[in-house]
């Protein structure tokens, strides 16, 4: 940017100053990879240090001064004491037609661009700027509304020197690559809960364009390089250390051992176990040392998709791999079709409101808030081949048959109604629908789904659980907001049919799904099991989860609401007062005293084996024959079509566990 241009943009700047301070750091003292939270300026006033911005060295010998963007990573080595001022501010352009030369260059940053430039220098005149950072200090720290008024006069003061002086020097000033900057974050906090609206927010990016800057540099999306990342040091620690699973998970960035492993074996092919029994067997650590320092970029591993791996424990949701199709249009051809959904939205009449919402899964025991039920139904108009549908973000006009439906979680009640999405968001391997989605294209996880790839699609119709989702895919194709943890599951399964006009087969479904809960609790009561407890936990050798309610999964809609089994009483106490997921985390040595007479285990790859564990042997029903093992991935959802064949398997393993002597 040259500095005319500089000049211009500070003169239409409308700013706000945040924070001043003065800084004292002893010799040998290190920052490492300091976020800067707002644009800034570090004055170095005394001392020597070396200052690096996103990896650009200064030598701060007395006076010296930088500038960063918001997002810039700030490090500081010292070798002498050394004293400097922090200034944070925010800024942005007033007035839009003194923008125009940076829309070409920059899209994305038309507001933040001019106050993003980087650059460090030591001043011609030293004390000029001292002078007004000591002003600035002690006007902020007498904080009265009249002072802060001083402080932003006092600040285009210290702006009109520093021009002058930038000017005189002729100081060369950068704009930072954010794609370098969301490298390097990742890079150094990948431990850390990372989201794609988090690096956008840091970096001054839209969460869509920085997906698509970074895919276009890198070939990955941001949260896919996050994944491979952590992976990468996941392998390093499997073979060169004797860390358990869970630790390793926690040191990079998984709170979730079993989505630990799911993960890796998704990306890597084998799960944590065998991938380490393999390489220590070809002793490949020790054979091959570059095995462990792939580049950053090019990694060899399936193509991934965005994820937000802490997102796991009680949400509702799959992240298993499918085929997916690749985006082939250019960035022109996706630009030109996202105007074009966006137009085609529009006249849809949803509401363009953004808010965020997470919730977990509830059952058919769950109340619906009246706000959130609304007055879903549909009216078709046979005139144009529409159906009004009638949403919490009000009337959506939608195709009154639908031939491209993109569907994120509720692709189960979906597949149910006899409908076959063109893509959905990924779905565990095990999930009792996955046959029926065979060459289906994966979006993601349901959460946080891949907008370029929908776009790439050309749907007709988007199906969403969240607010979130709503707001991200909402201008591509009409969209329905479905708020499935507020509703019950017939309600839910309504709202889904009065969208394709399948209200009598939504009833349908629901008739039979009775009808089967009233034939399997006779055929367990006839057995003598019906009034029998029942317990539910998830876990290893060391602690166990002791399912709480009838809305954590692992089988407790079909065994505790739809069945109506009990949990033993210190448990059923809990589940007759829990409205949402809840469990409790046990350790072996007390876990005797909350089982039932029929124990169910999720299970899944990579699980403790328990067989020699002389606690859990000790438990009369797996000592006795009644554990029933259940599958994460069967067991996991909620939706119509799951809850069927996971109330058939509760049966029939009850009863054969029941025979069993």
């Amino acid at each position: 940017m040259q500095l005319n241009e500089q000049m211009h943009s500070w003169n239409h700047a409308a700013v706000k100053i945040l924070d001043i301070r003065r800084i004292v750091m002893e010799a040998g003292e290190i920052q490492e990879s300091y976020l800067l939270p707002a644009n800034a300026f570090i004055y170095s006033i005394r001392g020597a240090a070396q200052l690096k911005l996103d990896g650009k060295t200064h030598e701060a010998q007395r006076f010296c001064i930088l500038h960063g963007g918001k997002g810039s990573s700030l490090d500081i080595r010292v070798s002498e004491k050394f004293e400097y001022y922090l200034l944070f501010y925010r800024a942005f352009l007033a007035f839009p037609t003194h923008r125009k030369s940076w829309r070409l260059s920059q899209p994305s940053q038309v507001q933040v661009a001019p106050f993003s430039l980087q650059y460090g220098f030591t001043p011609s005149n030293p004390l000029a700027i001292l002078r007004y950072f000591g002003e600035l200090e002690k006007a902020w720290d007498q904080a009265s509304r009249l002072d802060l008024l001083q402080v932003k006069s006092l600040f285009y003061q210290f702006i009109h020197e520093l021009l002058f002086q930038l000017a005189e020097q002729e100081v060369r000033t950068v704009l930072p690559d954010p794609i370098e900057q969301t490298l390097r974050y990742i890079q150094q906090h990948y431990r850390e809960q990372v989201t794609l609206d988090f690096l956008a927010e840091q970096f001054n990016y839209s969460s869509r364009h920085l997906s698509m800057q970074f895919k276009r540099k890198t070939g990955h999306s941001p949260i896919d390089y996050l994944i491979q990342t952590r992976l990468t040091k996941a392998r390093n620690l499997l073979v060169r250390s004797d860390a358990t699973l869970r630790e390793i998970a926690a040191e990079v960035g998984y709170t979730d051992v079993y989505y630990f492993s799911r993960i890796f074996k998704k990306h890597v092919g084998l799960s944590p176990t065998l991938y380490q029994r393999k390489i220590r067997d070809q002793t490949l650590a020790e054979d091959h040392p570059l095995q462990f320092s792939e580049s950053s970029i090019g990694w060899r591993w399936k193509r991934g998709y965005i994820d937000y791996e802490n997102h796991y424990q009680y949400i509702d949701g799959g992240s298993t791999s499918m085929k997916r199709r690749k985006t082939s249009s250019s960035m022109i051809l996706v630009a030109l079709l996202s105007i074009t959904m966006l137009l085609s939205a529009c006249s849809t009449g949803s509401a363009t409101t953004t808010a965020t919402g997470e919730g977990t899964n509830t059952n058919s025991s769950t109340s619906t808030a009246a706000s959130s039920s609304s007055d879903s139904g549909s009216q078709t108009n046979n005139e144009n081949g529409t159906r009004t549908v009638s949403t919490v973000k009000g009337d959506v006009v939608v195709p009154a048959n639908p031939k491209r439906v993109v569907v994120l979680y509720l692709q189960g009640d979906v597949v149910a109604l006899g409908i076959k999405p063109i893509a959905t968001s990924d779905v565990f391997d095990g999930a009792a629908y996955k046959n029926e989605l065979e060459g289906v294209n994966s979006l993601g996880t349901w959460f946080e789904p891949n907008p370029e790839a929908v776009i790439d699609l050309d749907p007709d119709l988007i199906i969403v659980p969240s607010e979130e989702t709503y707001t991200l895919l909402k201008d591509i194709a009409p969209t329905v907001y479905v708020p499935y943890e507020k509703m019950t599951t017939e309600e839910r399964l309504h709202s889904i049919a009065s969208i394709f006009g399948k209200e009598q087969e939504a009833d349908v479904l629901i008739d039979n799904l009775n009808s089967k809960v009233e034939e399997s609790k006779k055929t367990l009561a006839d057995a003598g099991i019906l009034d029998k407890t029942a317990s539910i936990v998830e876990g290893g050798l060391k602690e166990m989860v002791i399912v709480e309610s009838k809305q954590y999964g692992r089988g407790s809609q079909a065994i505790y609401e739809y069945l109506e089994m009990k949990a033993p009483e210190a448990v059923q106490k809990k589940i007759d007062v829990v409205s949402d997921a809840a469990g409790s985390t046990l350790s072996m040595e007390v876990l005797p005293e909350y089982m039932g007479d029929y124990v169910f285990r999720s299970v899944y790859e990579g699980a403790d084996n328990l067989n020699d564990n002389p606690i859990w042997n000790s438990i009369p029903a797996i000592k006795e024959g009644r554990l029933i093992e259940i599958d994460f991935d069967f067991f996991y959802y909620s939706d119509i079509y799951s809850i069927n064949k996971q109330i058939d398997f509760v049966v029939e393993h009850l009863l054969a566990a029941s025979k069993v002597k």
